[in-house]
């Protein structure tokens, strides 16, 4: 059974070599590259971003105003003339406003009530006014327009939606990056194991030849040929020494294992899952979890969004401004509020299109267009991604039986290349036999190492496209899943 297991704190002297599973390195990767803290931090960032969205259909309450406003100048003034002069002002406007507003979303109505005060110093003259509206109740109506909240309520929890479930598919990217640098590393491990063995077996064949060469029972040319393979050896052994160097350097950077010292054993991830998994059921669970369903869905509504703004430009619009309260003015602070006056106020903008050329129409036109474009575009990435989930799951069936026909494989030429050397040691094959049986079981031995490269690499992408752990028939995402703040 395939179980994710977890590191806690590593310990403060480590060995000269640490061994690690498959599930181990992906655990790492999960929990400390800097690809999963990337992922972390933009799952955040989308999350206040759905907070901010949220907290614009939330009271605002506020406080503005201009503290001071001073001026000191000469400004021109009318005479009853008609001439003007000059005259000298000193003086200072602050202006308070303290209030609170409220959207409607549905309406795209904002309603705020609000108090106004304003003091006016006139140092030339030495005066001092109030003015203040203590109490003032209104609303801003459009009509007949565009709605933005209106559809942002519909647009943004699926865009925050997409972002979650955008997070899970980034969780098994990072474990199909991590299985990947993770056979490099092995198969990095079973060329020097192969090395090391070819340049044991060669050298010992090698002196046992010499031998047999000094009594003229081989030709020159064969122990030539032996020579030449115990060099080979040799040099595979070097090449094998910087693969692995390079490739575990790049492995511990990706998990962001920070002890480059420490070398790295890793595991043959030889037991594999055992689950079956019906294409039906995978087809489903992506419809289901996959955030490009949900992406769906928010283009298509983001294209009515388009429709509707070009349907609102392309009429009458009127937008209502009205206010209702109390103003008062005098020249001590308290009198402003002590018998003010009733104020209202209402104002009322229109705009009528009367010729556009075609201008308003076009872009309504244009916009349904997009909009059908955007639904047919859908139609055909939809049959494009389970036609990828069915390829995906027969994939995985077909790799994990290759697996098993690999592995039969590599047993075989191994004890076919031991048999191979044992009657070569007693004159009975050529050295042609033996360098094609070590040939064979060299190139039998990679290819079960990359046949169980493409199956974990096939197990998670299944997870990836699916959002779903077929070995636990559970979702990998799950809708109630929140940032912890």
């Amino acid at each position: 059974m395939f179980v994710f297991t977890s590191y806690a704190q590593e310990q403060e002297t480590q060995p000269a070599v640490r061994t690690f599973s498959l599930q181990d390195i992906v655990q790492l990767a999960l929990e400390r590259s800097p690809n999963a803290l990337q992922a972390q931090t933009r799952r955040e960032n989308r999350y206040w971003f759905w907070r901010s969205y949220r907290s614009q259909y939330m009271p605002q309450l506020y406080l503005r105003g201009n503290l001071p406003d001073f001026t000191r100048s000469n400004i021109p003034v009318q005479q009853p003339d008609g001439t003007y002069e000059f005259r000298p002002v000193s003086q200072n406007i602050s202006t308070l406003n303290l209030g609170i507003s409220q959207a409607i979303g549905f309406l795209n109505t904002e309603i705020f009530m609000e108090s106004a005060l304003q003091r006016f110093d006139n140092y030339e003259e030495d005066n001092t006014v109030y003015s203040g509206n203590p109490a003032v109740i209104g609303i801003r109506q459009p009509l007949f327009q565009y709605n933005p909240l209106k559809w942002d309520r519909v647009i943004e929890p699926l865009r925050f939606e997409e972002s979650k479930r955008e997070y899970a598919e980034e969780v098994e990217n990072i474990a199909i990056r991590a299985t990947f640098n993770y056979f490099q590393v092995l198969l990095a491990q079973i060329n020097l194991a192969i090395a090391q063995k070819n340049l044991a077996n060669n050298d010992t064949i090698y002196q046992i030849a010499q031998g047999r060469y000094n009594l003229g029972k081989i030709a020159e040319n064969e122990l030539l040929q032996l020579e030449l393979n115990l060099m080979n050896s040799r040099q595979d052994m070097a090449q094998a020494l910087l693969q692995i160097e390079t490739s575990s350097l790049q492995l511990k950077s990706f998990i962001g294992y920070t002890d480059v010292q420490t070398a790295i054993n890793l595991e043959i991830p030889d037991e594999m899952p055992a689950f079956e998994v019906d294409e039906q059921v995978a087809i489903r669970e992506a419809l289901q979890n996959r955030q490009d369903i949900i992406a769906q869905q928010r283009r298509v509504k983001e294209a009515e969004s388009e429709v509707a703004q070009a349907r609102g430009q392309n009429g009458l619009q009127l937008d209502l401004y009205a206010t209702y309260g109390l103003t008062n003015r005098a020249t001590q602070l308290m009198d402003v509020y002590a018998s003010p006056e009733n104020q209202q106020s209402i104002q009322l903008g229109f705009y009528i299109p009367v010729l556009d050329w075609g201008r308003s129409k076009s872009r309504v036109k244009t916009a349904e267009a997009q909009l059908k474009l955007e639904q047919y575009t859908i139609q055909q990435e939809r049959i494009d991604f389970e036609q990828e989930v069915y390829t995906q799951v027969k994939t995985f069936e077909m790799l994990r039986n290759q697996v098993k026909v690999t592995e039969v494989a590599d047993n075989i030429a191994d004890r076919s290349y031991e048999i191979a050397k044992q009657r070569y040691l007693i004159g009975k094959i050529s050295i042609t036999d033996l360098n094609l049986a070590l040939q064979e079981k060299d190139k039998a031995r990679r290819q079960y190492i990359e046949s169980l490269n493409n199956f974990w690499n096939a197990y998670f992408n299944l997870r990836r496209l699916t959002l779903y752990d077929f070995q636990t028939d559970l979702p990998l995402y799950r809708p109630e899943e929140v940032v912890v703040e």
